[in-house]
């Protein structure tokens, strides 16, 4: 069953974004904060690879995300482009999960068994909706690949309870809003694109509506996707006077996009997150 969150949130929080392989810069950021031991929050929330790379932290497991994003994401059995014209998986979460939670698992008993929360986003299929449930030991991977799961892309969408759930991305990509919603008014978010970046309004509806045919509500968060993404951005730019926000970005020579498999542009993006961790001195101020 999909949990509700306690609205007597606590006070500081870390949302860290998505994107895919774009997530080594945040894998780069969390090591950092791992290597300071850096844990001023009271909650943290997390969509798609963010949530992933958040789990690693809380589970102090240091290099895990930058092993799965450089490793195992760029294989080719999991992104094969010629097997989705062919009716399949464009990234097959199916293989990815199995092969790290057999090899390389999260840690789960160690990420519960320390006193920050882990929220992870999901998308509900049906309605188009972000939802926003905490992670356990007992529903830690389901959550964490239905939050990965990109519409299309990859053509399942896992089961929570009994809801389909889909990417997270898709209705909340940078949770601020949510984060101040809950109570939080020191706010330190992990971005997954250059500071300024604002997203573009879906070209070809017509295509988006025709390969999520079945799920036509899915379709249409789709397609507005840019608009909540853009309001996330607006909050970030101008957080409410009762709230500090620390934003880490990266900039602008990150070379990584959504599916890059070049080791050295992801190892480069790896170390411009560590390098952007230093914007905090690790005391819980902007630098």
């Amino acid at each position: 069953m999909v949990q509700k969150i306690n609205q007597e949130a606590p006070k500081s929080a870390l949302v860290v974004e998505g994107g895919a392989m774009r997530g080594i810069f945040a894998a780069g950021v969390l090591d950092s904060f791992i290597d300071s031991g850096y844990r001023p929050f009271d909650f943290c929330i997390g969509v798609s690879a963010g949530s992933t790379n958040l789990a690693a932290w809380l589970a102090n497991q240091r290099g895990r995300s930058y092993k799965v994003i450089t490793d195992y994401s760029c294989r080719p059995e999991f992104i094969d482009f010629k097997r989705f014209i062919k009716g399949g998986h464009w990234l097959d979460l199916d293989w990815l999960w199995d092969i790290t939670i057999r090899e390389i698992n999260i840690d789960a008993e160690a990420m519960a068994s320390q006193p920050i929360p882990l929220y992870v986003v999901t998308t509900k299929v049906q309605t188009g909706e972000a939802v926003y449930i905490q992670a356990t030991p007992d529903n830690l991977n389901e959550l964490l690949k239905a939050s990965c799961s990109v519409p299309i892309a990859y053509r399942q969408y896992p089961q929570i309870g009994d809801e389909p759930m889909t990417d997270g991305g898709v209705a909340d990509s940078i949770p601020v809003v949510k984060a101040y919603e809950m109570g939080a008014r020191d706010i330190t978010v992990v971005l997954s694109r250059p500071l300024g970046y604002t997203k573009s309004q879906v070209k070809n509806k017509w295509l988006v509506k025709k390969l999520l045919s079945e799920h036509p509500i899915l379709a249409e968060a789709m397609i507005s996707r840019a608009d909540s993404y853009n309001r996330a951005i607006e909050f970030v730019n101008s957080p409410p006077e009762d709230c500090t926000l620390h934003v880490i970005a990266p900039p602008e020579s990150f070379a990584v996009g959504r599916i890059t498999t070049d080791w050295k542009k992801l190892n480069a993006g790896y170390q411009l997150g560590i390098d952007a961790s230093k914007s905090l001195n690790f005391a819980g101020e902007a630098m």
